[in-house]
């Protein structure tokens, strides 16, 4: 066959050539010709690789190369092509000496894995593994892996693969297990996941956890329970229910699942069973519920589509004989029947094989629907036996049902333990001395309560509870000596032998204290006034008092008893022990009640006895609470004593109740006052209250009041010192209306200057509430200096500087320091108050916007001066007394010459200033 000529060197290659003749065996003239003739087709590149490879065979460079050329070309044609054989060919040219090379080995072997041809690559693979040293067949298994799991490729070959491969890294057992189960291998697949639970070592390179692969393994066990022999289920997946704890629910209902699929439904039932007593979670009970259920309901549905189709059928097999006197064979002897059907006739008829049982599967599901609170209930309980409310619903559930309730109640009480109980324990006992009562069983009932007081409680309120319901039993069945012996008994203090074996022990039952308990005997002395004597009864009150039990209102209980029954000075005495027992605040109760019961009784005939117990409770009581006792005390003095006594309490009271009760006390003292001495009296108090110490709030409250006292008895100046008094504690810019109220005032009762002067003291208040936001940070500034400059004395003086050199550094200093302290206090209480003016002598001037243009006065004698008349208000004649006959008499001698005066005096501020205008 005739070359090409397009495949002999041209003029351009002549170069190479002989460079190439001169040293054939030089890589890099080879390289570079091969890239010189990169664009050149490829039939005369491969000229030049092979006669590169054939003067040097060992390069790993020119191999490489070639191959992925030649892997290039074939790369777009079908795998039958003839290129493909001369790929596999040069492969395995490349291979004689490329051996060791892993590159050349995956490339040829993909190559292969592409043609499909299985036992030629299984074969190379082996090669390889054989060639490549052990380090480098990890490069090679993963390949030769996904080759094996190729559709197509025969699943003995695949696992012959696999177990080679768990030889050489059996950390990837878990990829085989997946194989053996995507390839339908059950048995093998639950050996190797067995095998892995076995393992104490095995770990997870997939991140699977045991509890995880314990599912994966019961869940092959049970999908597949006919194609799996060999192992024991049931203790494979009890062992993983005992080893964990989460998800047992589905480990149950797998094991059953197992059973059903292997047609073993009373098994399957038995297991359903079991997981619901034995489950503590009630995620886990509900699964385990849920299948049984659905199991049921199944089997259920499946019973009743074959009844049908099984009556026909026996209809057809046991037709009707044409002979009825014909005698039975024997099916025994009938050598032509199967065992199966051997069986089938011969348990025909027996109940126990009865397949018509869908009235018992019915009843079987309704049962178990019905459990199901007990059985949720059950896991509760299992969870915690000690809770206490639990068991009080189980009791619920067997309602109308004695015996299961009695049942219930006697495990409850054996089963809890009292300092674990969560909850009250006692709560059982009653609840089941109870039911005892309800059906009339007195005798068990008393029974059950004698067994429950002497169990050990945690706290002693439990026991005290329970021997007062036993009481309360008794009372209810008109038992009233029973009760009260009960309670005699409950409240026995043990016996001295009885403590010395306690205290032997070490640990005091909750019996030793019941004697010492306030609620048994609040019980007990209940009884006894109703159901006992006086004597009896006062003997209990007595003996709680010995025991330092009571309660203040223990203490008022017994003084009221004793009043009861005219007992009054014994009554008294309770009293006064009681608050020598108690402080405050408990014993406000017994004072307030002490001194009420007092004067009711006594009145004005110990009225000396009756002021020593106030002067007592006062002096007891802490000045919050001294209120209510002073006005208690003063109503004494008003109704039996003298009116000087009580206002001598009112004015001790203002003086010692707090604060903020002082304003109200002066209200009060104020009140009485008026009403019995008058009002004029009610001006000392008024003085004293203002000067008293009383908040800046209430003083101007108490200003208010007496301007406004003042201005109705016509002391029209006084009300305006009251007034002025009060402003220094009244911000205009936040206490509006109290200077609304003064403004009204010198309205209807001022003239011009009173008018000013109140406009002048607003304004002066409301600079000295504002100085202070400004005084404040300058003071702090001067003192700073002072301060930095007494710290830097110090300092030299530590340092060692001489005294003259000090006084000299200080020298220095003091000019800047006074400079500054001139200024600043030529600032200090300055503030501005409005736009500055500037005058003709360029002084600066402060202008008030608030300031009133009022007319000038002129001192011209014949300028008329505006005046502004006082609209005045009558004072009540009883103020006056006789001063008022005198008053009217002068009115009467002047009455023509006031006809004659000018009406303008008697007209207001306000209206002069109106005529005045209009006249201007």
């Amino acid at each position: 066959m005739a070359i090409s000529q397009e495949l002999y060197p041209s003029q351009d290659d002549l170069l190479y050539e002989e460079e190439l003749l001169r040293n054939p065996f030089s890589l890099k003239l080879w390289w570079r010709y091969l890239i010189a003739r990169a664009e050149s087709p490829f039939k005369k590149r491969f000229i030049i690789y092979e006669r590169a490879l054939k003067a040097l065979p060992g390069s790993y460079k020119l191999w490489y190369a070639y191959l992925r050329e030649r892997l290039e070309l074939v790369r777009n044609l079908p795998i039958t092509h003839s290129q493909y054989e001369t790929l596999v060919n040069t492969f395995e040219r490349a291979l004689v000496t490329m051996h060791k090379m892993p590159r050349i080995w995956i490339m040829y072997l993909q190559t292969l894995t592409e043609q499909k041809l299985v036992t030629k690559t299984r074969r190379t693979f082996d090669r390889a593994l054989c060639a490549l040293p052990v380090t480098q067949h990890d490069r090679i298994w993963e390949p030769y892996l996904v080759f094996v799991s190729q559709k197509g490729i025969p699943i003995e070959t695949s696992l012959r693969v696999y177990r080679r491969y768990l030889k050489y890294d059996p950390t990837h057992i878990e990829d085989f297990i997946e194989f053996l189960i995507n390839s339908s291998l059950w048995q093998e697949a639950a050996e190797r996941l067995a095998a892995v639970l076995n393992d104490d070592k095995f770990y997870s390179i997939k991140g699977k956890t045991k509890h995880r692969l314990w599912l994966e393994l019961c869940d092959l066990l049970t999908k597949h329970a006919t194609e799996v022999s060999g192992l024991n289920v049931d203790a494979i997946i009890r062992g993983g229910i005992r080893k964990f704890t989460d998800e047992v629910g589905r480990l149950w209902t797998s094991l059953a699942d197992y059973y059903i699929r292997r047609n073993l439904h009373e098994k399957a039932r038995d297991i359903f069973e079991e997981g619901m007593t034995t489950v503590v979670t009630v995620r886990d009970f509900s699964v385990i519920f849920d299948s049984y259920a659905h199991f049921e309901e199944i089997v259920l549905a499946h019973k009743m589509e074959t009844a049908d189709l099984s009556d026909d059928e026996e209809d057809k097999e046991n037709g009707v004989a044409e002979d009825g006197n014909e005698e039975e064979e024997d099916l025994r002897l009938d050598i032509n029947l199967s065992v199966a059907e051997l069986e089938k006739k011969m348990l025909d008829g027996f109940w126990l094989h009865d397949d018509k049982d869908i009235d018992l599967r019915l009843a079987r599901l309704d049962h178990l629907m019905d459990r199901r609170p007990v059985l949720a209930n059950s896991v509760l309980l299992r969870q915690n036996p000690h809770n206490v409310e639990q068991w009080h619903r189980r009791v619920k559930l067997y309602e109308g049902n004695p015996t299961k309730q009695i049942l219930t109640y006697t495990e409850a009480v054996r089963t809890i333990d009292p300092m674990k109980a969560v909850g009250k324990p006692h709560t059982l006992w009653v609840a089941f001395a109870k039911l005892y009562e309800n059906h009339n069983d007195i005798v068990n009932a008393r029974v059950i309560f004698d067994k429950a007081v002497q169990v050990n409680y945690k706290t002693v309120d439990n026991l005290a509870s329970l021997w007062c319901e036993w009481a309360e039993m008794e009372l209810r069945h008109k038992n009233f000596k029973g009760a009260l012996e009960l309670m005699r008994r409950a409240t026995a203090e043990p016996s001295v032998e009885v403590k010395r074996r306690v205290a032997a022990d070490g640990n005091a039952p909750v019996q030793m204290k019941l004697h010492k308990c306030l609620r048994i005997w609040a019980f007990y002395v209940d009884l006894e006034e109703s159901l006992g004597k006086l004597e009896s009864t006062r003997a209990v009150y007595e003996r709680i008092l010995d025991l330092k039990i009571a309660t203040p209102q223990i203490i008022i209980n017994y003084a009221s008893l004793l009043e009861e029954h005219k007992y009054f000075e014994d009554a008294f005495k309770v009293y006064q022990k009681g608050t020598k027992i108690f402080k405050y605040p408990h014993v406000k109760d017994i004072w307030v009640t002490y001194l009420s019961r007092f004067v009711k009784r006594y009145g004005k005939k110990e009225l000396e006895r009756a002021r020593e117990l106030f002067e007592e409770a006062v002096q007891a009581a802490p000045a919050d609470a001294k209120k209510p006792l002073y006005l208690q005390y003063a109503k004494l003095e008003e109704d039996y004593g003298l009116s000087k006594r009580a206002m001598k309490v009112y004015d001790e009271a203002t003086k010692a109740v707090p604060n903020h009760e002082k304003l109200g006390m002066y209200e009060i003292y104020i009140a009485r006052a008026t009403e019995i001495f008058g009002v004029p009296k009610t001006r000392d108090i008024y003085q004293q209250a203002i000067d008293s110490g009383l908040p800046d709030k209430d003083v101007k409250t108490m200003c208010l009041k007496f301007a406004e006292l003042e201005k109705s008895l016509g002391e029209i100046d006084r009300a305006r010192g009251v007034y002025t008094f009060a402003s220094q504690f009244s911000d205009p810019r936040s206490d509006v209306d109290f200077w609304n109220k003064w403004h009204e005032f010198e309205v209807q009762h001022g003239n011009e200057d009173t008018f000013r002067e109140m406009l002048r003291i607003k304004r002066s208040v409301s600079a000295s509430y504002s100085q202070t936001h400004f005084i404040l940070p300058e003071y702090m500034m001067q003192k700073d200096q002072r301060l930095n400059m007494d710290e830097a004395k110090d300092k030299l003086k530590q340092a060692g500087v001489p005294e003259d050199e000090m006084a000299a550094l200080e020298r220095q200093l003091a000019p800047v320091a006074n400079d500054t302290t001139t200024k600043d206090s030529s600032r200090i209480g300055f503030v501005s108050a409005g736009a500055i003016q500037q005058t003709d002598g360029g002084i600066k001037v402060t202008a008030n916007p608030e300031d009133i243009e009022l007319p000038e006065e002129n001192d011209s004698e014949d300028d008329e001066r505006v005046e502004i008349q006082i609209a005045q208000k009558e004072v009540p004649d009883a103020v006056f007394g006789e001063l008022a006959n005198k008053r009217k008499e002068a009115e009467k001698d002047e009455g023509g010459d006031a006809d004659t005066k000018d009406d303008g005096s008697r007209l207001g501020a306000l209206e002069r200033i109106k005529r005045l205008k209009r006249g201007a």
